[in-house]
């Protein structure tokens, strides 16, 4: 059976749902371009004094403002772009193309009684969330 991007999809949501998964995904080029604009600010208003004191505090609240707020994980993945979901569809294809499934309630089914692909999947997820979005992950709820 050829393999649905949406039922891959719907697979992971279910997974990290089962799982207690969130992520903090991090903007990091946020919080430096924070740091930046306060350093040139404090520094125009304060010479070479003020580009440190600007810095210090734009580079805290920078770190701060994008330390992140964990989001459920299935929450994440509704809001991935096409191009990104391709991606991870493209790892996870490479586990799923043996099986042998109807629908995709029976794809879940099969992989929720089967702890090596759940295993494997969650490792391709995880990777995917921690290397391409830069998220921090928690388990639980």
């Amino acid at each position: 059976m050829p393999i649905n991007i949406d039922d891959v999809m719907l697979l992971f949501r279910h997974l990290s749902q089962e799982k207690g998964m969130k992520a903090a995904v991090k903007h990091s080029g946020q919080g430096a371009l924070l740091a930046g604009a306060t350093a040139l600010i404090g520094g125009l208003m304060g010479g070479p004094p003020g580009i440190a004191v600007g810095g210090a505090v734009g580079g805290l609240f920078g770190a701060w403002m994008t330390s992140g707020q964990f989001k459920p994980v299935p929450q994440i993945l509704l809001e991935l772009s096409p191009a990104e979901q391709q991606k991870l569809y493209d790892e996870a294809v490479v586990i799923l193309r043996r099986l042998d499934w109807t629908d995709v309630a029976q794809l879940i089914a099969l992989v929720m009684g089967n702890a090596s692909l759940q295993q494997k999947l969650t490792a391709v997820l995880i990777n995917y969330l921690s290397k391409d979005l830069r998220a921090d992950i928690q388990y639980g709820e």
